[in-house]
Order: C-alpha cells, then sequence, then structure tokens
C-alpha cells in the first residue's frame, strides 16, 4: 500500500532541464545560464513555484516568458502544477550570468 513517491531531487533536475530549454528571444542564452532563475521549489504535493526575474522590468517578453516557463513545467508529468513568480528584489545584473553564458556573449 506504498504510495509512488516521487524523487524532488531527480524532478528538480528534470524541471531545470525544461527551463534551459527556454531562451531570451534578444540574448542567445538560455534563461538558466542567464541568471533569471533565482530559486525553484517543489512541495510534497509536486506544486513547483519558480522565483525568476527578467533582465529589467520593461524587458519585452515580461507577459510571455513567465507563462513558457509555467507552461514548459507544467507538461512534466510529474509535475501537479507550476507557478512563476517575478521579482525583481535582487534586480537582475551581468554578475548574475554564469560563466558559459558570458563567454557565449563575448564577455570573457
Amino acid at each position: 500500500m506504498s504510495k509512488e513517491t516521487v524523487d524532488t531531487a531527480v524532478l528538480g533536475e528534470k524541471i531545470l532541464r525544461v527551463i534551459k530549454t527556454i531562451y531570451d528571444p534578444e540574448i542567445p542564452v538560455d534563461i538558466y545560464e542567464l541568471g533569471l532563475i533565482y530559486d525553484v521549489f517543489v512541495n510534497e504535493d509536486l506544486e513547483v513555484k519558480i522565483l525568476m526575474t527578467l533582465t529589467t522590468p520593461n524587458c519585452p517578453v515580461a507577459e510571455t516568458l513567465p507563462l513558457e516557463v509555467e507552461e514548459k513545467v507544467k507538461s512534466i508529468n510529474e509535475v501537479k502544477n507550476a507557478e512563476v513568480e517575478i521579482t525583481f528584489d535582487p534586480p537582475w545584473t551581468q554578475e548574475l550570468m554564469s560563466e558559459e553564458a558570458k563567454l557565449e556573449l563575448g564577455m570573457l
């Protein structure tokens, strides 16, 4: 009578893999490497909350990018629900970008 358990660490990896397929339309780097994802929470009910930011508050994809993240994360079988919360605290800076992203953009 054991309920099937999902390893949240493995699910977290799956979520990150999906997030890494989402790109800022103006920059050829995925949103994870850009440092736009601040945190990913998965609770016991397999509901996901993603805390993310945008490069600027008036980013052209401010309306669509969070929805794309939600939809793609919701498409993972184990995920029951996904919600994206946008924050500008702390504001995004180029310091948040991974070495890989900086290299891709010729900043190293």
